[in-house]
């Protein structure tokens, strides 16, 4: 029987699960990630991975999802909210303290490979996985590969100018990366935030503004009628580049259950198509699928 073990760095959680060939989880182990200290963060990854294969009896195959990614030109970690990770050769040394390879990519891309191989998206020849959470990713899986790319930067799309900008969407919001108006901006949870307060002078968190639009509030209503216009133009210009198959939204947000209807009648108006047949689901594997996509690596 072929297993596998997937590892889920996060910055305040360490997640290992290991996999049967049918995707059946054989078992599945916490801790929490060692704050700032990186030697501590391969001593607790190589600790987890030593648990799990003494009790399933064997060594078995490796996979890693970290947020941020190495760069193309130094191997060095960036972009990482684990920060003791940002600068270090990481697959290198968690190699090294393994003694053997493993594989590794950033966390949308595992949530992307998990749905693609056997969540929501099973079967599809070209996945989009799109994170709405604290920020916007994507990463992008073709027949059950994922994507990477020569600068490492498939699938984030939550860097490019929100599409078709109105004129009070301009210049948009400063972003962490330097620059106004990214989609990130307006799509994550603290975007969605940041939106309604603009308009209402209310500072709520995303769930609460979702929650109040549920229970019938009309400001909340109409910030939630902005986003949806947002994500839609967003996700149109990913189908007119990418044409994928299937669209899987995770994150916090993606919990949203109006997205699903909504959207796509929206994101007619921008598709170069005549009818898009790309479907937009909700993931099934939730909080799992970073770790569930480290093992399918």
């Amino acid at each position: 029987m072929t297993i596998r073990i997937g590892i889920d760095l996060g910055g305040t959680k360490t997640e290992i699960i290991a996999l049967d060939e049918h995707g059946a989880a054989l078992l599945r182990r916490r801790a929490a990630t060692p704050e700032d200290d990186y030697e501590e963060a391969l001593a607790l990854i190589a600790r987890l991975v030593h648990e799990v294969e003494t009790e399933i009896g064997t060594a078995v195959t490796i996979g890693i999802g970290t947020p941020g990614a190495p760069s193309p030109t130094t191997g060095r970690m960036r972009n990482s909210n684990s920060r003791c990770l940002n600068g270090k050769l990481f697959q290198p040394d968690i190699e090294r303290v393994l003694g053997r390879k493993v594989r590794l990519a950033n966390d949308a891309n595992c949530f992307s490979l998990s749905e693609a191989v056997d969540g929501a998206a099973k079967g599809a020849p070209v996945v989009f996985g799109v994170i709405l959470g604290t920020g916007v990713g994507g990463g992008i899986v073709v027949n059950g590969h994922v994507l990477i790319g020569p600068n490492v930067a498939v699938g984030e799309w939550g860097h490019n100018p929100l599409p078709w900008a109105e004129d009070r969407e301009r210049p948009g919001p400063l972003c962490y990366c330097g620059k106004h108006g990214c989609i990130e901006t307006f799509l994550s949870g603290p975007g969605l935030a940041r939106d309604h307060e603009k308009y209402t002078n209310a500072c709520l968190a995303a769930k609460e503004i979702v929650q109040r639009a549920t229970d019938g509030d009309p400001a909340a209503a109409a910030s939630l009628r902005r986003y949806e216009n947002r994500l839609a133009r967003s996700l149109s210009s990913i189908i007119n580049v990418l044409d994928p198959d299937v669209i899987v939204l995770g994150g916090g947000l993606s919990n949203i259950a109006r997205l699903y209807d909504n959207v796509p009648q929206l994101w007619k108006r921008w598709a170069f198509t005549d009818m898009v047949r790309t479907k937009l689901v909700r993931n099934v594997h939730g909080d799992s699928g970073g770790v569930r996509g480290a093992a399918w690596l």
